[in-house]
């Protein structure tokens, strides 16, 4: 049965140099049965070159392809594509699926790993992979550089991957750029995203087998090989040092002050910057006397983007100017609060109730605050020890 035949519109070159945000100002749009396209390109020659090509394919009768809007005789073959060009295919798939963190994390990881996939007598410049951290972001042309774009025509292909050269970027992947050895964690994170990448690109075809090395399975089971994850609670700051700390955070900055009651909720409530920065004045339910509470119900999980904490959609934790420990039923799930949280609170929130509606306000410069520069002592996970050491 013959497919029915397609109905492509060519229309002419836009110009959008009046937009100062476009880096790419020329854009060529068309239609292909109904479905709008567009691609865009830095000068009026490129994109008058490429339209002249796509009215050319509708003349020779070229059929389309649907996913990538370009005639089927442009397409090359998955083996002759080149690492960098798979990882920002792969990144547009999977892009929608991911958390603004996960993408931050998987950009990192197919940086480095775009600038190891290189032929062995070509050197990566120094930029590259700072550059990379932007130009793989789908639909991102911001900083497009002409220079690294036409270097990395250096890097392999996917056909020129065989278990050697894998086994030697997997090697490197671990590396800090330094030459030295990074935590673990931190290097399966980068090999799970590279890993998934290259995986990918075999499920597809482009790789003829695995060549990913298999990771060792008794590596796993050593004790050498596991993650430390106590704390010794006796390297931690006391109360009474925390206390006096907290108050020399205020200076004659008025930012001080919003600083000391990030630092202060963060301490005694146990909370995440994350979930600090993003407190509103409507999750906390502070009583007169008794008992009150602060609801953690979300968290910054990008620049002010709100989203879920990270342990469970909400957390109660007790506050109260009085030292009293918590009802029993809520020991399980809460933490024991000190009596500078309510105090502070109400007297920052009366102080700086014009800002807005949270707690702890942003400055007004936009930039990130507690959440990236904001350091605080291990978390506390003993409950019983954190009763042990909190305020008497």
């Amino acid at each position: 049965m013959a497919r029915p035949m397609q109905v492509v519109k060519i229309y002419g070159v836009q110009d959008r140099r009046s937009t100062t945000q476009a880096k790419l100002p020329w854009v060529v749009r068309y239609t292909i049965d109904g479905r709008h396209r567009s691609k865009s390109f830095r000068t009026r020659i490129e994109a008058d070159r490429y339209r002249g090509r796509l009215l050319q394919a509708v003349q020779d009768g070229s059929r389309f392809d649907e996913s990538t809007g370009e005639p089927d005789a442009w397409q090359t073959p998955l083996a002759d594509l080149r690492v960098h060009e798979w990882a920002r295919r792969w990144l547009d798939e999977q892009w929608q699926e991911w958390q603004p963190r996960t993408r931050t994390s998987a950009v990192e990881a197919l940086a480095r790993l775009v600038t190891l996939a290189v032929s062995g007598n070509a050197v990566p410049p120094e930029e590259l992979r700072v550059y990379l951290y932007t130009a793989l972001v789908p639909g991102s042309d911001a900083g497009w550089d002409v220079t690294l774009e036409r270097w990395m025509k250096n890097c392999l292909t996917l056909g020129e991957l065989d278990r050697e050269r894998i086994a030697d970027m997997d090697r490197k992947l671990a590396l800090k750029l330094d030459g030295t050895q990074m935590a673990a964690n931190t290097a399966n994170r980068i090999r799970i995203v590279a890993r998934a990448c290259i995986h990918s690109a075999i499920a597809a075809g482009a790789v003829s087998a695995d060549v990913w090395p298999q990771r060792s399975k008794s590596r796993a089971r050593r004790k050498v090989a596991r993650t430390k994850r106590g704390v010794d609670i006796r390297t931690l700051p006391s109360p009474a040092v925390m206390a006096g700390a907290i108050d020399a955070i205020v200076t004659q900055q008025p930012g001080s002050k919003t600083y000391r009651v990030m630092t202060a909720v963060a301490y005694y409530a146990g909370l995440r910057p994350s979930e600090v920065v993003m407190l509103r004045v409507r999750s906390l339910d502070l009583p007169a006397g008794g008992w009150g509470r602060v609801d953690v119900t979300e968290a910054d999980i990008s620049f002010d983007e709100p989203g879920e904490p990270k342990t469970g959609t909400q957390r109660p934790h007790p506050a109260r100017a009085r030292q009293h420990p918590p009802p029993m039923d809520q020991r399980q799930r809460t933490r024991r609060s000190g009596p500078v949280v309510v105090p502070n609170s109400e007297q920052h929130h009366a102080e700086r109730i014009e800002l807005g509606p949270r707690v702890a306000p942003r400055p007004r410069i936009g930039r990130p605050t507690a959440a990236a520069r904001l350091r605080l002592p291990p978390r506390r996970r003993d409950h019983m020890a954190t009763r042990r050491y909190a305020p008497r």
